[in-house]
């Protein structure tokens, strides 16, 4: 018994070792040439294994890309909740999210893209290692548990929905930000150009002042 429990215990490793090479392979390619270069074919000559390797451990592409992602959400995650930490007050705490949400943007311009601005495949949620609506691994679940720990003081709505639409609007917000610096970057001057730190945080103002309006508590 001892025996087969080591020699699975090898084999899951092994498998493991695989794949984290296959997904390094298909990161590379994504910042190259975007999702259009990825197929699993391709990721497998490319990682020197067989196509049937690969199939083993993703089922299709759409499974492939959605563990690809895993590494760059759990770092915004990170960077979210650390920067909320340092804050007491709610509403605090959802400015320093968005402030370290479009730093991290800004600072790592293909990993961004890759997540938030390419078009994809999408995998059922239970393919992706980071655990769907857990706000320690899971964006989405980080920004909107802080919209309803602001909930929580009577300052806007409680309701499920209203906590949905408030983090998904101020996150179209800083996206939309975040996106048009990585667009048309530094050298575009299609539009003036403007103090940043100041147009952060003007944009996250506006973003809270008008969603405090518009979700008073009943």
């Amino acid at each position: 018994m001892a025996t087969t429990s080591a020699k699975e215990t090898r084999k899951a490793r092994e498998a493991e070792q695989r794949r984290k090479a296959i997904i390094k392979i298909v990161r590379k390619l994504i910042r190259k040439g975007g999702l259009g270069d990825v197929s699993l074919r391709k990721v497998a000559e490319l990682a020197g294994y067989s196509t049937t390797v690969v199939y083993s451990l993703f089922e299709d592409k759409a499974m492939l890309i959605t563990q690809a992602m895993d590494e760059d959400l759990l770092e915004l995650t990170k960077v979210m909740s650390t920067a909320a930490n340092e804050h007491k007050t709610p509403l605090d705490r959802i400015r320093g999210m968005a402030r370290a949400y479009i730093h991290f943007g800004i600072s790592h311009p293909a990993e961004y893209a890759f997540v938030f601005m390419q078009q994809r495949p999408h995998a059922p949620n239970e393919s992706a290692r980071v655990q769907h609506g857990d706000p320690t691994e899971d964006p989405y679940a980080f920004g909107r548990s802080l919209w309803a720990d602001l909930a929580q003081t009577g300052m806007v709505s409680q309701t499920d929905v209203d906590i949905d639409l408030m983090t998904q609007i101020f996150w179209e917000g800083i996206h939309g930000l975040t996106s048009r610096h990585l667009v048309m970057g530094p050298d575009d001057t299609w539009m003036p150009e403007v103090p940043g730190d100041r147009h952060v945080e003007l944009m996250i103002e506006v973003l809270l002042a008008g969603l405090l309006q518009q979700f008073k508590a009943a």
